[in-house]
């Protein structure tokens, strides 16, 4: 149960939103026009909502610039801040860092990125996803997380350290999700070789 000052008390109905990691990139996917995380929600029932707070160019965390190969000590990077609601329930904070260099001047400025969203604008400057890396980790939220993600006090998060790599093997994107873990499910479905 959930308190809401002056509202009352509200019973929160356990119902998972999916990341369907094996093929949320898939090119058949792409076909709809939406981005990975509209089509999850729809496909479950839900309604998405994304709001972009801020996009910047910023100096890059360590593990994003290791990962993204870009300067760590300069504003080498756009931080794209967004956070992600189900059916009007906030359910992810993503941060998303692309080259500075390749973003400048473009739609990935914009808020609206237009069809596919920052990937289709990606795939225009020639980086077609063949490959992603997650990192997947649990921890206990900062307190700003818990207030955007509506956390219930000792309610852990699920981070998934995201890095999309081309065709030429390299990385072009990563993201940074925080995903409420009582209201997360992470599903991969993967060929075994």
């Amino acid at each position: 149960m959930t308190a809401k000052h002056g509202r009352g008390v509200f019973v929160r109905e356990p119902q998972r939103l999916f990341r369907f990691g094996s093929d949320r990139y898939s090119l058949a996917n792409r076909e709809t026009g939406l981005t990975p995380f509209r089509l999850e929600a729809k496909k479950q029932g839900k309604v998405p909502r994304i709001d972009v707070l801020s996009i910047t160019r910023e100096v890059p965390p360590p593990d994003v610039a290791e990962r993204l190969q870009v300067p760590a000590d300069s504003e080498s990077v756009v931080h794209r801040e967004n956070h992600y609601f189900a059916d009007d329930e906030p359910v992810q904070i993503v941060s998303t860092y692309l080259r500075w260099e390749e973003a400048e001047g473009t739609l990935l400025m914009q808020a609206k990125s237009g069809p596919n969203g920052i990937y289709g604008r990606l795939e225009e400057l020639g980086h077609v996803m063949t490959r992603v890396r997650d990192e997947i980790s649990a921890r206990m939220p900062s307190p700003e997380e818990a207030r955007v993600l509506d956390l219930l006090p000792g309610v852990p998060v699920l981070e998934v350290l995201h890095t999309s790599l081309d065709q030429n093997s390299e990385p072009f994107e990563v993201s940074r999700y925080v995903h409420r873990a009582d209201q997360t499910g992470l599903l991969y479905e993967l060929p075994v070789s």
